[in-house]
Formats: structure tokens, C-alpha cells, sequence
């Protein structure tokens, strides 16, 4: 017997258990395939906003096109439904490492993200019209499309918890993509098994899931040498670390020759070994010079334990407060023996006393004072990082000030991203702060800024308190010195309603 729209007035009380089944796993694959795109998306390209909205709406899109492609469609659903899984399977099971690989070619990125995209969404969108047809002959339309809209809302909510909570933290975004491919197939497998007496080709259909099912399988085995292979072409050193965590891409290279290592945060550099010390003399020793109590001393962001390394240094530090949300940062740069040489066992150093909570959170939420205000936070590449550099945040933490305190602040590039740098110096003169800016050279990033500030009176340079590596007095003197192209603007000021620096520092690494 072939497969007709009527299959489902003949069809067992266990079949359509199965049809019903295939319409939440089929949703919760939908979804998911749809973040793993965006987040690859933005890790690679950032613009976090962007990416999802670029995605949901291209997906949207073929899923409603998809839907209308099946009013075409009057014979054979069963086995075009099988079909569809199959290949859904191969497209989707594959997105995370194709989009790796075709990243470092430029160009041809987005394209094939586009493409991915929409071919994904063309099948996701024939599954449901489909198995609700079938499923229509034999309980009635409007109990059909109750049972199958519910089971699919459902499962949406289903994927989109999974996916940040367990498979993108537990599996990555190889395995994750790998799985859900098996999952498709685990559809098409039942569907084959349950109604082989009602489908053509059951044995071809059968060999065909067999075959992909050992691919995918093969290649969640050997997702991480993927994975080796795909972030390889993303950094010119070799990689010795990578880790998905909850919330970034961990991944330490190393330069074969110098046997230095770097750390990337989301495809970011954060420090290269060979000139770290620059950017973090530069950071911490002003605002640890200025005359006053540096009694309390609070970090935010710096889980790498470099600015904790310099704070340390100050006999009257008694008390730091190192503020960043991810714990396995944390324990990496404890434990991790290039990492932990560099930092010389900060992190574990009596003095400190670890949050790993949102700096946003903390700073609102905290009854703490300080003397001495460190933000090493990365650089607004995305808008959930922009909130770290808005009027709002800056009078939050002047709240937790005590009389005489100082804050610095990284603030960009002075010339490259000149906008960026002024923006954040406008925003905190906005927020009543006293500022200082001034600019240092660190190889790896180029030509630095920082912002020294204060509620009580205008920041003036100090004189150095400790001897250091890079800085001199000389060079701090002429470090508030900026020329024609790259002083600070007037610059707009940067809100968590009217956000503005992202797109500032979008702009500003386009050109």
C-alpha cells in the first residue's frame, strides 16, 4: 500500500503515538538548529543582535515557504516526510562544522550562513504541515491541530532550554549539532520501522539512515579533532586550550617558536604573553599610585589574574574583590601552568575573594565599598557588554565609592577606535565623574587608551609607587599627551536605553 493523505485513516493507535512523538522531537531540533547557527554567527562575526535577528527572520521565512511548498504535495507524505528527516539530518547534523570551515575564506561566510539558514528552515517547515495532514484523517482537524501545534510549541521550549543549559555547555557546538542530526534521524528510523508496511523503498530508506547515522556518529566521535581543525584556521599560533563555557568560547594558543600563549575569549584577544605586562601596568599601577587609602580594592572582570597580580603588589591592598561571571575562567587561569606563571598564583592568593556573578549585578546589588576601582572588562564587541560602559553602570558604581576613591577604566583604542575611546570618556563624565585619559603602547593591541576618574577632584598622573617592567614616570608624564587624530572628541554618551556604543565600535572595526 502506498502512502496517501488517507494513511491515517488505517493507521494503528501505536503509529500515530509515533507521529505524535515526531512532532515534539522534530521542534525541538528546529530550534535548535536555529541557535547553534546564530551563535556561531555571533562568535565569529559578533553583533549578537544582528546575527539572531538575521537568523529567526531568514528561518521564518523559509519555514513559511516550506509550509506552502507542501499544498503541492498529495501523494507518498510518509515517505517524503522520511526524506525530509534524511536530509535534515546530513544539512543540520553539519551547519556548526561547515560554517567553522568556510569562515577563515571571508566572504563566503555569510552566504553559506544564508543559505544553511534557509534550507534548514525550508524542511523544518514541510515536517509539520505534513504530519499534521496525516494526522488530520484520523482524529479531525481541529483536534489534530490542537494536539500538533501544542506538541510543537512545547518542544520549541523544550530545545530552547537544552540548548544553553546542557548541550552547549556538555556537548559544544559540534557534538550539539552532531546529536541533534541524530535525532532526525531517530525520527526517520521510527517512522520506517512503523509503518514499513505502508511505505515504498522501506529497505533503501532503511540503508540510507544506517549509513548517515554512522556518519553523524563518527563525527561526534571525532568532533573535537574537527573542532581542532576549524578553530585552527581561525588563529595563525597553535591551539593548546579550548573550552565552550556556559557563557564564552575559552580558547589559549601558543607561538611554537617563542612559546608564548594568548588567550581569546569569543574569537577576542585578551592578552598576549609576550607584552601583557604592558597593558596591565598600565591599568593598575596609576589608579594603585594615586596617594590615599587602597585599602578595598575591587576588580571587575580580569578572571585571566593579571590586574589581581599587579593589585597585589601594594602591601595596603588588604582586601580585592575580583568580580567575573565565569567560574571555569576562573579555575582555567588557576590551574592551567602558563596561565598560572604568568598571574604567579593570584587567584589563590589569601587577599582575594572571587564573584562570579554578572559585574552589571554585582555593582547593583552590593553593599561593599571601595578605595580603588579596576574595569578590565573586554571591549564592547557586543551589546551585553555595552551595558558595562552606560551612564547607568558608571552611577551604580559611584554609589560604592568611599571619600577619596579612584576608578580606571580600559578604554579602547585611541585611534582606532577614537569614537569608542571618547564615547566612554563622555559617558562617564556624564555619570558626574572627573576624568583623565591617557594612552600607552602594547604591541599586541596597538596604540592603548585608559580612563582615570573621581568624584572629588580632577585625577592627576601619580608618581610610581613600585617598580615595574614597562612604565616609567617619564613615560606616564607624556602618557596624558595625545596628538591631533587621536584626542578624545566630544563623544555621545552611551545608555542602557539608548544604546550607542556598540554600533560606535562596530563601525569603527569595519572601516
Amino acid at each position: 500500500m502506498t502512502t496517501t493523505e488517507g494513511v491515517a485513516a488505517v493507521a494503528t493507535p501505536r503509529q500515530l503515538a509515533v507521529l505524535q512523538f515526531a512532532v515534539l522531537v522534530v521542534a525541538i531540533c528546529a530550534i535548535i538548529y536555529e541557535l547553534i547557527i546564530a551563535t556561531i554567527s555571533s562568535y565569529l562575526l559578533g553583533d549578537s543582535v544582528y546575527q539572531f535577528s538575521i537568523t529567526i527572520g531568514l528561518f521564518m521565512f523559509a519555514m513559511g515557504l516550506g509550509s506552502y511548498i507542501t499544498k503541492l504535495l498529495h501523494v507518498e507524505l510518509l515517505g517524503i516526510f522520511i526524506v525530509v528527516e534524511l536530509l535534515l539530518a546530513v544539512v543540520g547534523g553539519t551547519c556548526s562544522t561547515t560554517l567553522f570551515l568556510v569562515f577563515p575564506y571571508g566572504p563566503v561566510y555569510r552566504p553559506t550562513m544564508y543559505v544553511l539558514t534557509i534550507l534548514i528552515g525550508l524542511m523544518v517547515g514541510l515536517e509539520i504541515p505534513i504530519l499534521l495532514r496525516i494526522l488530520a484523517e484520523r482524529g479531525g482537524v481541529r483536534q489534530s491541530v490542537a494536539h500538533v501545534l501544542s506538541l510543537d510549541y512545547f518542544g520549541a521550549l523544550v530545545g530552547s532550554v537544552a540548548f544553553p543549559l546542557i548541550l552547549l555547555p556538555d556537548l559544544g557546538l559540534f557534538r550539539s549539532s552532531f546529536a541533534i542530526g541524530l535525532l532526525n534521524l531517530g525520527v526517520a528510523a521510527a517512522t520506517i520501522f512503523v509503518f514499513r508496511g505502508m511505505i515504498r523503498y522501506v529497505r533503501c530508506f532503511a540503508a540510507v539512515t544506517a549509513l548517515l547515522v554512522m556518519g553523524l556518529l563518527i563525527g561526534a566521535v571525532y568532533s573535537i579533532e574537527l573542532t581542532s581543525f576549524a578553530e585552527d584556521q581561525l588563529y595563525r599560533e597553535r591551539i593548546v586550550y579550548l573550552n565552550q563555557t556556559p557563557y564564552q568560547r575559552v580558547v589559549v594558543t601558543v607561538n611554537e617558536e617563542t612559546d608564548n600563549h594568548s588567550l581569546y575569549l569569543d574569537g577576542h584577544l585578551q592578552f598576549a604573553e609576550r607584552d601583557e605586562y604592558r597593558y596591565h601596568e598600565g591599568l593598575v599601577h596609576p589608579v594603585m599610585s594615586i596617594p590615599g587609602s587602597r585599602e578595598r580594592v575591587l576588580i571587575l572582570g580580569g578572571g585571566d589574574g593579571m590586574a589581581a597580580r599587579e593589585v597585589l603588589r601594594y602591601p595596603g591592598a588588604k582586601q580585592i574583590v575580583l568580580v567575573d561571571i565565569d567560574p571555569d575562567v576562573i579555575h582555567f587561569c588557576r590551574t592551567f601552568p602558563a596561565i598560572r606563571s604568568l598571574n604567579k598564583g593570584a587567584l589563590d592568593d589569601a587577599r582575594l575573594r572571587v564573584e562570579n556573578t554578572d559585574a552589571f549585578v554585582y555593582v547593583r546589588e552590593t553593599q561593599d565599598r571601595f578605595d580603588r576601582v579596576i574595569l578590565d572588562l573586554p571591549d564592547p564587541h557586543n551589546e551585553v557588554l555595552g551595558k558595562m560602559y552606560s551612564v547607568e553602570f558608571y552611577r551604580m558604581l559611584a554609589r560604592l565609592l568611599r571619600p577619596g576613591a579612584r576608578v580606571v577604566t580600559q578604554g579602547t583604542s585611541p585611534f582606532h577606535t577614537r569614537e569608542v575611546f571618547s564615547a566612554i570618556r563622555a559617558t562617564m563624565l556624564a555619570a558626574g565623574f572627573r576624568m583623565l585619559s591617557y594612552q600607552l603602547n602594547v604591541p599586541s593591541f596597538g596604540q592603548w587608551g585608559f580612563h582615570l576618574a573621581a568624584l572629588d577632584a580632577d585625577p592627576m598622573m601619580p608618581d610610581l609607587l613600585v617598580s615595574t617592567r614597562f612604565l616609567t614616570q617619564e613615560l606616564l608624564s607624556a602618557a596624558t599627551v595625545f596628538a591631533r587624530d587621536d584626542a578624545p572628541l566630544e563623544g555621545v554618551t552611551n545608555s542602557i536605553f539608548e544604546p550607542k556604543l556598540y554600533d560606535l565600535y562596530r563601525r569603527s572595526i569595519d572601516r
